[in-house]
Parts: structure tokens; sequence; C-alpha cells
């Protein structure tokens, strides 16, 4: 899928989903539908999701991204985890990698408008699997950081992710295309800083999120801000593995600039964040 090009840059990918804890979850199903959802489920049974999402926002990531939700709680609880691969996402957000889809798992956000034609500036940049080769600099694939390797201070609390509220017209498109473009670029760029550039939500999701949480009367920085601060508290706690998924962009269509230094790319299944060296 590509991005509309606002001010350079594509608006549309697509992947990714790390969602925030609320106070409050909706109630398991019956029979959930993986063991993923099972163990969930069991960890709530048992009086354990305090840190856990929701049913349906936890159900929306990614195996991956489930079983690292997944993994503190489950082993205070000896419940066993599957190792991701072997865990089908929900039908209605994953697809074949190799074949970019539409997401229909959220019907209600309008779909930014697709383009063929390359993101000002990559049209000329050669992608070699876990790089990017541009006439500015080489890219290196971002991944997951220990937290010996971040800057001091950036998972305390006062590192914020600092979005600005929308205050414009949200029927007003170009504003809206405009303000989660910068929104999105400062993500990007505070998910490298706490050093989970192998876990980032893609620019669809990121968009989608924002109508959805409009819809629902819940101010969409403060929704990110408080995912934000979940994220710090589980990066100190947790280890991560530098990557959550295999796998590399099938091509530099499915790729955008997210500010001068970064390139970002998708294939609906996964996100992939290049950093220039």
């Amino acid at each position: 899928m590509a991005r509309r090009v606002f001010r350079g840059r594509r608006a549309l990918l697509s992947g990714l989903l790390l969602m925030t804890p609320l106070l409050t979850y909706a109630a398991c199903p019956p029979e959930p539908a993986t063991a993923y959802e099972r163990a969930f489920c069991q960890i709530r049974a048992k009086g354990g999701g305090a840190a856990l999402p929701t049913f349906e926002d936890f159900r929306r990531n990614t195996p991956q991204v489930q079983a690292l939700l997944l993994k503190r709680p489950a082993a205070r609880w000896g419940i066993a985890l599957p190792e991701p691969a072997s865990q089908p996402g929900p039908a209605s957000d994953t697809g074949a990698p190799s074949v970019p889809s539409r997401e229909p798992a959220e019907p209600a956000a309008p779909e930014p408008p697709q383009v063929t034609e390359y993101a000002s500036g990559l049209s000329a940049c050669d992608l070699e699997m876990d790089t990017v080769r541009c006439s500015d600099g080489l890219f290196r694939l971002a991944v997951n950081q220990p937290n010996g390797a971040l800057a001091p201070g950036v998972l305390d609390a006062n590192n914020r992710l600092g979005l600005s509220p929308f205050h414009g017209d949200a029927g007003d498109e170009a504003a809206v295309r405009a303000y989660l473009s910068d929104a999105y670029d400062r993500y990007i760029a505070k998910m490298l800083e706490i050093g989970l550039g192998g876990a980032t939500m893609s620019f669809t999701r990121f968009y989608n999120s924002f109508h959805r949480h409009r819809a629902e009367g819940v101010d969409f920085a403060q929704r990110m801000e408080d995912t934000f601060r979940y994220l710090k508290q589980d990066k100190r706690n947790l280890a991560v593995d530098a990557r959550l998924a295999e796998g590399f962009p099938a091509s530099m269509e499915n790729c955008a600039r997210s500010g001068e230094a970064v390139i970002v790319c998708d294939n609906v299944a996964t996100n992939w964040v290049y950093v220039r060296d």
C-alpha cells in the first residue's frame, strides 16, 4: 500500500498496533479464538489483567505483540505461551504479508486515498533487506534496543510523547492529514528514543485510531500519551526481542519518509523503520 503524498510524504501505511491499558475491561468471549486469546482470558480470570488492554484492543495486535503483552503476566500465573509464529492474528486485521490489502477491522474511519508515485526523495533509493541506500545516506533497519543502550532518562516519567491535541475540523481531511502526518513523525521518533523502533504502529493504524477515538469522545493525544507511558513502564521491566517479526519490505513502493532521517515501510502485517547513519 502507498501513503498519500502530503508535503512530500505518503499518507498511507499499515501494520502494527500497540494499545494502552484501561481501567475497565471488555468481557472475554465464551470461546476465545486463539491460544493467546485463551491465555489472556485465563490471566483475566485469575485477577491478573490490570496491566493488559481491553480484549478488543488486545486481539487487534499482531501475535508477536500479543506474546509481548502476555509474557510477564503469563509467567506470573504459570500459563504457557506458544511461539508467536504459530498463532494467526485476528482474521479482520491480518493478511498474507506479500499481498497488501485494506484493513477492514476499523470501517468507521475514512481511508486515506492511495497513490502510486514514490514519495519525494525515495525514487532513487535502493532497498537491500536491512538497509536502504539513498543519495542522502545509508538507512539501517531499527531494532528494539536493550535499556543499557538508551540515552539516560528516556524511560523516566517526565519523558513524554507530547502530541498536541487536534483543534481543527475533523471533517477537513487536509487539516486532519496535516495534523496526523506531523504527529506520526513525532511518534516514530519517540518510539526510537525509548528503544522500540522494531515495535511501531503503521500510519494507517495511527490514522484509524485517531478517528475511532474521536468517534468515542476520547482525546487522541491523551490516549497516545497513556500508551507511551505504558510502553515505558514495560520497557523498564520486560526484556524485548530485538525483532518481533521476521522478513523485510518487498519494495520501496511500500516506504515513505518520516522526517529527514527516517524511512518507514510496511507490508500490511509488519512495519519497518530505517534510520540514517
